[in-house]
């Protein structure tokens, strides 16, 4: 188990632990975060804030 990457560890705990229920979580977390970051200095900005 030397040098795995952040995502394969998480996978490692989900499958050992079995906790499947919480990958829609945090893909959801990962989703949100990157259309925060993507709409930041972005034209399409004030679409993405009628959204919410």
């Amino acid at each position: 188990m030397a040098n795995q990457s952040l995502v394969g560890e998480f996978w490692e705990f989900l499958k050992h632990r079995k906790r499947y229920w919480l990958l829609p979580i945090v893909l959801m977390l990962v989703l949100l975060g990157g259309l925060i970051v993507l709409a930041e200095n972005s034209a399409v900005a004030p679409f993405i804030y009628t959204m919410f």
